[in-house]
């Protein structure tokens, strides 16, 4: 009998299209032979339920990659197999149970691991897309692209490292940008050398290799692993005759003075490095920023090693997070006094609820107070979801439980509907309503959808408690505000709303908003929500 033991992280690239694998050896080794006996054809179908469609490739380790489908869930799949199984296959299987600790938006997502004796195999998501390198090998980034890039990184990288692990492996090569812009790490790989430092000195590395199309081997990694890894790949970074790196504001125009800091002190060894969750939050409101145009913001500094890497009141290198900070007691401020002059009360609109004492943050601008915690992932029950349905029967509205069970091959599914994708022109949508229990600053929400081609938005409102029926329910999406863009017609199964939120904002109802459906092979539309994560402080 098969066992399954848990998914793995990692990648290799072919045509520009990213595919999971296990992990191998160094893509600078010598290759084993692979291992062709009993190798499995098109259409085969593993462990009765993942059929193979196409043979992609042969890893630096002999193992075999394939496009798959699984048949239950009818999604894409990257399936990796390796022969024999059993003790030979144990690193791999091994890697696998660790990389199922973490789960991220910003992580290759992973579905299963089994071990048949003769052969073993891992089953991940399929993504479409490119690697960092390639991208940048087309034309350096404009900075807000890099900022956007290396904060996704980050947060990876926090989550990795929360679990007490590393990931030991980051360049160029290991983040991936899918199609739909999503960014994505992978091939991690620890050793001996390898610590949180190296990783948070490598995001680094990262933002200098998307603003200048060079890698600081030397810099990003101290340790000697990820520059090593990355090292026949990507050329060095730009130095001079002492063999110190040039700025990036020194190799091109148009990098901002606060990135060109940043990814200076991330470099510089001399500077003890943030963790990666408070350069993770940094990050996000560099990118915040970006998307706002007001890019000007004082950045990230860090105190040198003698200094004990903290904060300093005089001049030097410190956190300078004033200029923000007094910008925002300021709007804040005027909010405030245009309501009072104008004997304004609070209306019961959707909106983000402020996060407490964000009225007052940053005063001092000495002073930027404690870094904000990391965000988690939400332990949702069954009884903090259930299904809005304004114009239906009431006949689809049971199971919301199924989508934070923990269980991706549970779900809760709409009936067939024919004639049209938005449920047969029968109805304006249907949607999951969520209740964090409290107000929360929520970093992310990722939904797994059993099928491609769906649309859906996140809306959000001031409250919950609304009668359980269509009347109630009306009223519930004309309160219920959209928050970002929506996915229209999505070409993959994990929807991830992420670049909308703001750290100093924060939410108790989410809605996730359901508006078209795919269209299954038998001609029908229909679709069904596995799982719903929600990662917040």
């Amino acid at each position: 009998m098969p066992s399954s033991t848990g998914p793995s992280i990692d990648t290799i690239i072919e045509g520009g299209r990213v595919t999971q694998v296990g992990e191998g050896q160094e893509a600078d080794e010598a290759a084993p032979s692979v291992m062709t006996f009993g190798a499995p054809a098109v259409g085969e179908i593993l462990a009765e339920r993942y059929e193979l469609a196409e043979h992609i490739n042969d890893d630096s380790a002999g193992r075999q990659v394939w496009r798959g489908v699984d048949v239950i869930l009818r999604r894409p799949v990257a399936v990796v197999l390796r022969y024999p199984g059993g003790d030979s296959a144990k690193e791999m299987l091994q890697a696998a149970v660790a990389a199922s600790r973490v789960i991220h938006p910003n992580l290759i997502g992973v579905y299963d691991a089994i071990d048949e004796e003769d052969r073993a195999y891992v089953v991940r998501e399929w993504v479409d897309g490119h690697s960092l390198r390639e991208l940048v090998t087309e034309g350096v980034l404009d900075p807000a692209r890099a900022t956007s890039i290396a904060h996704a990184v980050a947060g990876a990288i926090a989550a990795i490292h929360s679990t007490g692990m590393v990931h030991g492996n980051l360049h160029p090569g290991t983040v991936m940008v899918g199609d739909d812009g999503r960014v994505v790490l992978a091939d991690a790989r620890v050793d001996g050398a390898d610590t949180p430092e190296t990783d948070v000195r490598a995001v680094g590395g990262i933002l200098y290799y998307s603003l200048t199309g060079h890698w600081p081997h030397a810099e990003a990694s101290l340790a000697g692993g990820t520059g090593r890894r990355a090292r026949a790949a990507v050329p060095d970074a730009v130095r001079d005759a002492s063999g110190s790196i040039a700025a990036p504001r020194q190799v091109r125009a148009g990098v901002p003075a606060y990135l060109d800091d940043l990814t200076m002190d991330l470099l510089d060894s001399q500077l003890a490095v943030p963790s990666s969750d408070v350069l993770a939050a940094e990050l996000s409101r560099l990118d915040a920023a970006a998307e706002e145009q007001y890019l000007d913001t004082g950045p990230l500094r860090f105190a040198s090693g003698d200094e004990g890497g903290g904060a300093t009141g005089g001049g030097g290198r410190r956190i300078m997070f004033g200029i923000a900070a007094l910008v925002a007691v300021a709007l804040v401020g005027l909010l405030i006094g245009i309501n009072v002059l104008g004997g304004e009360e609070p209306d019961n609109q959707a909106g983000p609820v402020p996060s407490p004492g964000a009225s007052t943050a940053g005063a001092d601008a000495g002073d930027p107070g404690p870094p904000p915690a990391k965000p988690q992932k939400v332990d949702l029950k069954g009884d903090q979801v259930r299904i809005v349905d304004p114009d239906g029967t009431r006949s689809e509205v049971d199971g919301a439980e199924k989508v934070v069970d923990g269980d991706p091959n549970e779900a809760w599914e709409t009936e067939s509907y024919q004639r049209a994708s938005n449920f047969g022109n029968s109805k304006s949508g249907m949607g999951v309503l969520i209740d964090l229990g409290q107000a929360r600053a929520v970093s992310s929400v990722v939904v797994e959808l059993s099928a491609t081609g769906a649309s859906a938005e996140l809306r959000v409102g001031q409250r919950g408690d609304y009668p359980e029926d269509n009347t109630g329910d009306k009223q519930l999406i004309a309160d219920y505000k959209r928050l970002g863009a929506p996915f229209e017609d999505y070409d993959g199964t994990r929807m991830t709303f992420s670049s909308m939120f703001e750290p100093d904002q924060q939410y108790r109802y989410l809605l996730l908003w359901i508006t078209d459906l795919p269209r299954s092979d038998d001609g029908r539309y229909k679709i069904g929500v596995q799982e719903i994560t929600v990662q917040a402080r």
